[in-house]
């Protein structure tokens, strides 16, 4: 050997010796209009990453004119019909050459016949409208009886009353037609094939067709809607609900013309006839059509191979799901080293922070909406029987109160408002009780805009016996025979921003990240264990939202980014929100105060209205719970009569330079964020002026929090108007604000838990019933045992539970766990930190996550204590006006045990339940102390990749926070056969010029994501070149859901080609170096970067989004038994202080009796 020789070059020597590694080759077969669609075209695309498989497409010219001997010669074929295809030529391919078939080609002449489709569905079991055969055929005469009335056809005995459907027996033959009654105008709609923009058009014609065979069936009414499924195998199916034809014929598109559809939750009978259509036909990729009506699911039509279109995640797992098929069928005849993928990650198998493996079961999230605009309100007392006539006509007395949210409502109270003013204009000392001020003010917010749709308002109205007045103040209303009045509350604004839906989004993307899982067949895409889960059918999600538009837009938006959803929010809302008939399960009634919440506010406005500095009476008073931050906003104002002072001074000033930008012509066309208006934005503050100071010279402590709240949307998103003094009054309100918000809430230990749990006791009842009902067999949440084969844990499932509140849930929801006495902090060091950082929280932002998580222990005794695990996390939400670095630190997110604190560093990663793993092999052993790595690295691609197809795919440049040029390199490791696969090769990152704008950005990106406390890791290096910053960009679909000051779980390896293809980006064919450091670092951390204010993609007029705090690990050791006994326990302690008041005052529990006049 030469000296010279380096290592580099003896391992290319040793590369040329490599013999040619066995190839599967994989035949495509169909019309050149199918095989070369974009969806085949994406699936072929990664269906070539796989190891040993070579796909071959046959030519149309081929196809249709050469003999099949001349046919090239294949292992597998992908071989469907379409019109002009041969598939008699198929078969005999099929039989010469007895390839493996993906997709049966004997059944699709089935398939071409509705009355084959039909018969083998009935044989099945599946549900069909009901129909009757007619077949006009001289060999089959007694098929043949048609007898047509007028509003009827009778069908071979069978009598069909319109409205009934009529199709050809040929699936080829689109022309379906839909009769109506003449009660409805008679007529039919004519369906086709999509021409343009319509798939049907009305007729008057009235008569069924005279020629021809057809099925005729019953109609079924679906809302307007039409539910594709598409089958990838037996366990994966994609469902999308699309606008019937039947509707109108017109076609919905979006923006770039594509037919809108958007993603449905199937159920699990609906899952089980996935199966069974796949299984029948012997179609492994196959769609069908199905029709919801009635509270049951019916199968209208099958159609055979099929793909989603415009869905880069159905392109990923189609093309992992085929491979995997083929491999495991074929890999064995080729003597191929190949093993199905991870078997482990069909379990979401974590490790728990004492060192044990659980499996994930329940997954529950408390969620306040997004980013929005300012909610304002207007009380007033109203005593008129025009407005007692209106609550009694909405049915108002059934609970004492009402809300009018519908156009026609509104319009009713608008109207009734005229009506008074009208009056009290003729007559000015008359009878009429309500406040001339107050009832124009109702009357200008509800003549808003000249209209009622698409405005947030609605109009509150409670009932109240002896008067609003004597109600709220206590008084005895045997003593003083008081009239009823109602109280009217009118709000309006609070709409979810542009923002708000990108702030819910991004957190639902990265939300997948609480999911273990995404080796093997997922491993390119994070969050992957989630959607795996999802797509198999062991997810059992659902998604709870309170009455509020922001709220319920907020749901939609978050489930768009957690389960990779496309298209619009509305339909996502229609389709996989609750938020009817909840009974307060997420809803309250923040204008009907208990009488505990009166005594704290009365309590909380005697004090804060006194003209002197804090003492330390007024400590005792106002903060005995010694929350840390209470006593820091105290220590601010310190005089609160002198702070409202300052800030009603700086509304003063604020109002008048917004009156000053009015008279500037240059500002006539301004137009302020989300479409407000210099006017509406002087309307707004100037309520505030008006209502902040009273007559009297005292201030309204109430609108503190209305008054942060509008300057504080303005100094983020109108801040390009330079008003002076925003800075200072958004300084001043927090601190105000800080001390009101969570004091109305209660201010000893006692009121805080009382007020807490008066708000949110349906929703502890309803999450004590899901951790409960996680372990107990629910059928229908999991796969049918006799369809189950191939699938490691059918019987398994996670359970998901969102919930999407308001403020006053999520502060109530905190203050029980602070306050209930769920753990003793004196005896416990973890909880006790936990308290210490919750206390040092000023704000429940936007956003705010209050999530449990469950974990089973399958090794131990169903009984145990040990069985079941708990894990409490919480963040605060989006971050606010804090300066950088004075935001409290929790403990991480999952830390270790102590007396596990050396395992902490990807404790039992997925690898570790993979058998034959080599210990000693250095790209797979655990590194407890990793340097930090120099740049993101690309980890190892699944078994199925081979490293010489690393830049076969077709890729683009990639456009995150940054560009980046991937440059790749040269050269691959030999594999002995048997060995396990080594990591892919490394990949270059050059960035390219950095503005300064964009430096500033990542900087801040870096200085979130990259931990400097102990046990984080970094994701680079600080003494990197500022341009290598760039590189933050990878992650910014995937937000800083993650505090990185600890970070265990499953060491899941993304695929950033993949990753960037499934977000519809691309990247060259590369290679990262230093790959190896991060190899280990868990796929959540990798993809952890923080989307502290970058741009936000696709929404028009969003301005700069802020960053959303990363969750903390209040406790990780808590059991079921625990949780449930005090939740049970604070229930019940509710139940029997409400069972005692009232057995005190039986008179409350009357019925309501509606006024005399």
């Amino acid at each position: 050997m030469k000296p010279e020789e380096s290592d580099s070059e003896l391992l290319e020597d040793e590369e040329d010796e490599v013999p040619p590694e066995p190839q599967i080759i994989v035949g495509i077969c169909a019309m050149t209009k199918k095989s070369k669609s974009k969806p085949m075209t994406q699936i072929l695309e990664r269906l070539c990453r796989f190891d040993y498989l070579t796909v071959i497409i046959l030519g149309e010219d081929v196809i249709l004119n050469e003999p099949v001997e001349n046919w090239p010669s294949c292992h597998c074929l992908i071989s469907f019909h379409s019109k002009g295809f041969p598939l008699d030529k198929a078969v005999a391919y099929s039989k010469l050459r007895n390839p493996f078939l993906i997709n049966d080609l004997t059944m699709q002449y089935y398939i071409q016949d509705r009355r084959e489709v039909y018969r083998i569905l009935q044989e099945e079991g599946i549900d069909l409208p009901r129909y009757a055969v007619l077949n006009r055929d001289p060999a089959r005469p007694d098929e043949c009886n048609l007898i047509e009335g007028e509003d009827q056809v009778e069908v071979n005995g069978a009598v069909f009353p319109k409205p009934f459907v009529e199709k050809p027996v040929s699936a080829e033959d689109h022309n379906v037609y839909i009769y109506y009654p003449s009660s409805a105008g008679g007529g039919s709609q004519r369906l086709f094939r999509k021409i343009g923009s319509r798939s049907s058009v009305y007729s008057p014609e009235s008569s069924v067709r005279k020629t021809g065979s057809y099925i005729y069936e019953e109609f079924m009414p679906t809302d307007g809607t039409d539910v594709k499924v598409y089958t990838v195998g037996p366990d994966y199916a994609h469902a999308e609900a699309r606008k019937s034809p039947a509707l109108d014929g017109k076609v919905e598109r979006d923006s770039e013309g594509k037919e809108i559809r958007y993603p449905v939750m199937l159920t699990a009978m609906e899952k089980l006839v996935a199966r069974k259509v796949c299984v029948a036909f012997k179609q492994t990729v196959c769609g069908f059509d199905l029709l919801r009506a009635n509270g049951h699911s019916f199968v209208c039509d099958v159609n055979g191979f099929s793909f989603v279109k415009n869905s880069m995640k159905y392109y990923d797992d189609c093309a992992k799901i085929l491979g995997n098929t083929i491999m495991r069928e074929l890999a064995p005849q080729f003597q191929i080293p190949w093993s199905i993928p991870t078997e482990a990650e069909d379990i979401p198998i974590v490790p728990t922070t004492s060192g044990t493996m659980m499996e994930l079961r329940c997954v529950i999230a408390i969620i306040r909406h997004g980013d929005r605009t300012p909610k304002q309100k207007m009380k007033m007392e109203v005593k008129h029987p025009r407005f007692f006539g209106l609550f009694e006509k909405h049915g108002g007395y059934k609970t004492g109160k009402l809300k009018l949210k519908r156009p026609e409502q509104l319009q009713e109270v608008l109207d009734i408002t005229r009506l008074l003013l009208a009056e009290l204009e003729k007559e000015p000392g008359g009878e009429i009780e309500e406040k001339t001020g107050k009832l124009e003010q109702l009357k200008s917010v509800l003549e808003m805009y000249g209209h009622f749709s698409g405005i947030n308002r609605k109009v509150q109205l409670t009932y109240y016996p002896h008067g609003v007045k004597a109600s709220n103040e206590g008084q005895d209303p045997q003593r003083e025979a008081l009239a009823p009045s109602l109280l009217l509350v009118l709000k309006w604004g609070g709409e979810l921003t542009p923002a708000g839906r990108v702030q819910a989004e991004e957190l639902g993307r990265a939300f997948r990240c609480m999911y273990p899982g995404g080796q093997g067949d997922y491993a390119g895409f994070p969050g992957c264990g989630l959607l795996r889960l999802h797509s198999t059918f062991r997810h059992d999600l659902k998604i709870y939202a309170s009455d509020e538009g922001r709220v319920q837009m907020t749901a939609a938006a978050f489930a768009k980014g957690l389960l990779a959803l496309e298209g619009e929010l509305t339909p996502i809302l229609v389709q996989m929100v609750k938020s009817a008939n909840m009974n307060g399960l997420l809803d309250s009634d923040g204008d009907s105060l208990s009488s505990c919440q009166h005594r704290v506010k009365a309590r909380l406005h005697h004090i804060l209205q006194q003209d002197a500095p804090f003492g330390p009476e007024d400590y005792d008073q106002l903060a005995p719970t010694r929350s840390i931050s209470l006593l820091n906003s105290m220590a601010i104002i310190q005089n609160p009569v002198k702070v409202c002072d300052q800030v009603f001074a700086l509304i003063e000033n604020l109002t008048h330079q917004i009156r000053e930008r009015m008279q500037d012509p240059r500002s006539v066309d301004l137009q302020l964020y989300h479409s407000e208006t210099l006017e509406l934005m002087l309307q707004r503050w100037s309520k505030l002026e008006r209502d902040f100071r009273q007559k009297s010279g005292r201030y309204d402590i109430s609108k503190i929090p209305d008054i942060y709240d509008c300057v504080k949307y303005d100094v983020q998103h109108n801040g390009s108007l330079g008003l002076e003094g925003t800075a200072e009054l958004l300084r001043l309100s927090k601190a105000l604000a800080d001390v009101v918000i969570p004091q109305e809430y209660g201010i000893s230990r006692e009121e805080k838990l009382e007020i807490a749990v008066g708000f949110c006791l349906p929703l502890l009842r309803k999450i004590l019933l899901d951790l409960q009902r996680t372990h107990e067999d629910e059928s229908v949440n999991k796969l049918h045992p006799l369809y189950s084969r191939g699938v490691l844990s059918p019987g398994r499932h996670v359970r998901t539970r969102l919930y999407f509140t308001s403020e006053s849930h999520v502060h109530s929801l905190l203050s029980v766990f602070r306050y209930g006495g769920l753990l003793d902090e004196t005896q416990d060091a973890q909880w006790q930190r936990a308290l210490d950082y919750l206390s040092a929280i000023s704000e429940l932002n936007y956003m705010t996550q209050i999530v449990i998580m469950l974990y089973e222990d399958n090794t131990q005794d169903p009984l145990s204590e040990e069985r079941f695990h708990v894990e409490l996390h919480f963040s605060p939400g989006v971050k606010g006006g804090e300066e950088e670095g004075s935001a409290p630190t929790g403990c991480g997110f999952r830390p270790a045990s102590s007396e596990n604190e050396e395992m902490k560093t990807n404790q039992g990663s997925m690898e570790n339940l993979c058998p034959g793993k080599a210990s000693d092999e250095p790209d797979r052993a655990l590194q407890t102390s990793p340097q930090p790595p120099e740049g993101p690295g690309l980890p190892r691609r699944s078994p199925l990749i081979r490293n010489r197809k690393a830049g076969s795919m077709e890729v683009m440049n990639m456009q995150c926070t940054g560009n980046l040029d991937l440059i790749p390199l040269r050269g691959r490791c030999r594999r002995r056969s048997g060995d396990l696969p080594r990591p892919s090769p490394a990949i270059g990152l050059q960035p390219r010029a950095v503005s300064t704008t964009h430096l500033a950005s990542c900087t801040q990106v870096l200085s979130e994501t990259s931990s400097s406390r102990p046990g984080g890791y970094r994701l680079f290096s600080s003494s990197r070149p500022p341009t290598e910053m760039k590189q933050s960009g990878l992650g910014s679909q995937c937000t800083g859901l993650f505090s990185t000051t600890v970070l265990g779980g499953s060491s899941s390896a993304p695929n950033l080609q993949d990753y960037a293809r499934s977000h519809g980006k691309k990247l060259p064919p590369a290679s990262l170096k230093h790959r190896d450091e991060l190899l280990f670092v868990p796929a959540v951390k990798r993809f952890s970067v923080s989307f502290a204010k970058h741009p936000t993609n696709g929404f028009e007029g969003c301005s700069m989004v802020p960053t959303i705090y990363p969750l903390e690990t209040l406790h990780n050791a808590l059991s079921l038994r625990q949780v449930s006994e005090f939740l049970s326990r604070v229930c019940q302690r509710h139940t029997d202080a409400q069972t005692q008041a009232s057995a005190e005052t039986p008179k409350s529990k009357k019925k309501l009796s509606e006024p005399t006049f």
